[in-house]
């Protein structure tokens, strides 16, 4: 049974006031939903989490519902795999302000947490404070525009713009994985900002974009962040399926790769922290 759910863009994105989450059917943004010959137990969409304001309590609330949805934090490398919960990466390294640059791919927390990082458009990836993110690509306005979620440091493709983020079995192994739900932290979301009527007089279109597939590389759901107009604003957007069938996410950050000013046509945007189910062995 084919099932697709279209969603419209609700019209309080463009405020800078949290946009407190619920668990609510797709909205904001959200593109839709495929079930894509699931059984019929399994075509219920997934519910949305998101918020975007200028500041970290502007999204706090939505970001701990989400939190809670997925289950308690799993913080080690199971003996036997842990079946509910989940992960979260801060990028922060225990509170360090130390720029880590990686290649591509990034395998840093495979083992540990799961997750393998890759660039299709880009050479490797950085993690690093707002300074460092102005040095590392040599833009000065990069230590204003952007803020932390939780401190200290944000994360970003080096020379692109996407990360596709892979699920493993935590532990070591090579075993493909798939989870319940996936959410990310943005920093500076500019787009959509209300300028021009349609498509004219220089109106610019959502920047920022997550993909979720299955195991089979189809579509499940996609949804544009919720923007926050203005610097060192805050989005976050995360989903839930009731089980767990993300076998990969792509998200698309801004509309051009770290390096030009934030302005005009280009929607510079960093992420922070990512939150996801505990991956469960594909089986």
């Amino acid at each position: 049974m084919n099932t697709k759910l279209l969603l419209t863009v609700g019209a309080a994105l463009g405020l800078l006031s949290a946009l407190v989450s619920l668990p609510v059917r797709p909205a904001a943004h959200a593109q839709g939903y495929q079930s894509y010959g699931y059984a019929a137990r399994d075509v219920e969409p997934p519910t949305v989490f998101q918020a975007a304001g200028p500041t970290a309590a502007s999204i706090q609330s939505s970001v701990d519902a989400y939190r809670a949805a997925l289950g308690g934090l799993n913080t080690t490398i199971p003996t036997e795999p842990f079946t509910s919960g989940r992960r979260e990466i801060s990028w922060d390294g225990g509170g360090v302000t130390d720029t880590k640059v990686d290649g591509n791919p990034l395998v840093t927390f495979q083992t540990a947490r799961g997750a393998l990082f890759t660039t299709p458009d880009g050479a490797g990836f950085v993690q690093a404070t707002p300074e460092g993110l102005a040095s590392q690509f040599n833009n000065p306005t990069y230590s204003t525009i952007f803020t932390a979620f939780s401190p200290k440091r944000l994360f970003s493709a080096i020379g692109g713009k996407i990360t596709d983020v892979t699920f493993f079995v935590p532990g070591g192994s090579s075993a493909p994985a798939t989870v319940n739900g996936f959410g990310s932290v943005f920093t500076d979301v500019d787009q959509p900002d209300g300028s021009g009527p349609g498509n004219k007089h220089g109106n610019r279109k959502d920047s920022t974009l997550i993909e979720y597939y299955g195991a089979r590389g189809e579509l499940l759901f996609s949804s544009f962040v919720p923007a926050a107009p203005g610097d060192r604003g805050l989005s976050f957007l995360g989903i839930k399926f009731p089980d767990a069938r993300i076998a990969r996410v792509r998200i698309t950050s801004g509309d051009v790769a770290p390096g030009p000013d934030d302005r005009g046509r280009h929607d510079v945007v960093m992420m922070d922290d990512f939150i996801y189910g505990e991956p469960q062995q594909l089986h």
